[in-house]
């Protein structure tokens, strides 16, 4: 079965990605989840609903990540209008996964795009991306981050890594 996104023909096999930075390898994951919301504790793998997409997700968090989508920080406002939301596969904002919220996700390239602020770059916030990153990694999806600084002034490259992440299409 072959199945189409947009004007683009997928074949019915997965593709290998190609490395995501040419920087050299990237520290992946990112965007916090929302300690607290719907409480203290973090729920459960029972707590969380499977969609279509086979993701499982936290519905405590679709008001959150709704609330996210409306407060973009410079960066991400930024790669959402200048770059994703016009990217040859649909990407979506502030996506839940599991117990996480995640900046961007395109669920065709099995591509999560993590905009990472200052509160990332603590001890306790590289343990907390790590084990997110860990998490994310286990539904099979590949995590990219990028900091702030590096979306809004060397935009060229970030946009150039990203699109380096699309396999290349089969010959016809």
């Amino acid at each position: 079965m072959i199945l189409s996104d947009a004007n683009y023909i997928l074949p019915p096999f997965e593709i290998p990605l190609p490395s995501p930075l040419k920087r050299g390898k990237p520290d992946v994951a990112c965007a916090f989840c929302c300690p607290g919301v719907g409480g203290d504790r973090m729920p459960n793998k029972k707590d969380l609903i499977v969609t279509d997409f086979h993701l499982p997700y936290n519905p405590k968090l679709v008001e959150k990540a709704k609330e996210l989508r409306k407060n973009m920080t410079a960066a991400e406002r930024k790669l959402w209008y200048g770059y994703l939301k016009d990217f040859p596969f649909r990407v979506l904002r502030q996506k839940p996964i599991d117990n996480f919220i995640v900046d961007f996700y395109c669920a065709h390239l099995k591509l999560v795009i993590e905009v990472d602020g200052e509160s990332h770059f603590t001890s306790e916030g590289k343990d907390y991306d790590r084990e997110r990153t860990q998490v994310l990694e286990g539904y099979g999806l590949k995590v990219v981050r990028f900091r702030n600084d590096e979306v809004l002034k060397e935009w060229e490259g970030v946009c150039q890594c990203i699109a380096e992440m699309i396999p290349p299409s089969p010959p016809f």
